[in-house]
């Protein structure tokens, strides 16, 4: 598997006149995206001034205005970067895979399906799922999959009104882990000791009746930042060896986004909450600066390297 550092000297060294092109393709679409958004809000306008002109003005034509805007940008973003979107991948991202290591495979448009997103227990079960950029393969002996996710979770105010709540969103790792458990392990961001400090957050951990039985890990930094939940405390603290708890803390610091993580069925789930589509061109920032560049190069470099940051390709605890 290829470093940090050979994967961007291929980005610029081989991709680089691909970059070029398609960085002037992403002026034209913004320059048309800009031009027909003002053109639309101008029209608007006209339309606006008639009206409180003929009639007076009224607050719920500016709502009926708001919301056509909120409606129209981002179908005008998703017709004109469709194309871009698709040349984007598959002359950038798919040969930076094929770089990092040949036995990855990549598919735009699959993704983890959600019966594997499930089996984690993470997170509640959606009422909308999708995601893209599904990749997956077998790096040093370790089976492995990843993509991006989006889960959502239909929610009705006291009004009756409906709207949609992200259960999550960002990048889900799937691999095998090679030790030989039964039960099922999570380890989750630890917002309540953070937000109430350590006597009261641990109280309401405890009362946390969603979960299993909450297990108490003896690294304080570890404690600081997750929460364990577990159908088997002594397994628990089999899975959560004191280096693999440190491998979960330096992960989490590079990545400097929430994780939560299962341990099932001999795999681990990771869920890393970004946010956003990590493998997304971008429209309003160049391709070819360096920042851009790294973003790409570190979401795929962090997928796969997930293997060695969490020692998951040594033998070290063998299947039996």
């Amino acid at each position: 598997m290829k470093t940090l550092s050979q994967l961007t000297d291929f980005y610029y060294k081989e991709l680089y006149p691909q970059l070029q092109d398609l960085d002037k393709r992403r002026k034209e679409i913004r320059f048309k995206i800009v031009l027909t958004s003002a053109f639309t809000l101008l029209i608007f306008a006209i339309i606006l001034a008639f009206i409180t002109k003929a009639y007076g003005f009224s607050f719920d034509l500016l709502f009926i205005g708001g919301a056509l805007v909120s409606i129209l940008f981002p179908l005008l973003y998703k017709f004109y970067t469709k194309e871009y979107t698709k040349t984007f991948k598959n002359r950038i991202i798919t040969p930076l895979i094929q770089e990092l290591s040949q036995r990855l495979s990549y598919t735009t448009s699959a993704y983890i399906p959600e019966s594997v997103f499930m089996q984690s227990e993470i997170f509640q079960r959606p009422d909308r799922y999708r995601g893209n950029d599904y990749i997956k393969g077998i790096i040093d002996g370790v089976s492995l999959q990843f993509s991006d996710i989006h889960a959502e979770k239909k929610v009705k105010d006291s009004k009756g009104r409906t709207s949609w709540k992200t259960l999550f969103k960002g990048l889900y790792i799937v691999s095998d882990f090679h030790k030989e458990f039964h039960g099922h392990t999570m380890v989750l961001p630890d917002s309540a000791e953070k937000l109430f400090g350590n006597f009261l957050g641990q109280f309401l951990q405890s009362k946390n009746f969603t979960k299993n039985q909450l297990v108490k890990m003896d690294n304080s930094a570890f404690e600081k930042e997750f929460v364990v939940y577990a159908t088997d405390q002594i397994e628990a603290r089999y899975i959560l060896s004191h280096t693999l708890m440190q491998k979960i803390l330096e992960l989490r610091n590079k990545t400097q986004h929430p994780l939560s993580i299962a341990f099932v069925a001999n795999k681990v789930h990771i869920a890393i909450h970004y946010n956003k589509d990590l493998l997304e061109p971008t429209l309003f920032r160049s391709l070819l600066e360096y920042k851009t560049a790294m973003e790409y190069i570190k979401t795929l470099i962090v997928s796969v390297g997930i293997i060695h940051e969490l020692k998951l390709n040594e033998k070290l605890w063998s299947k039996k």
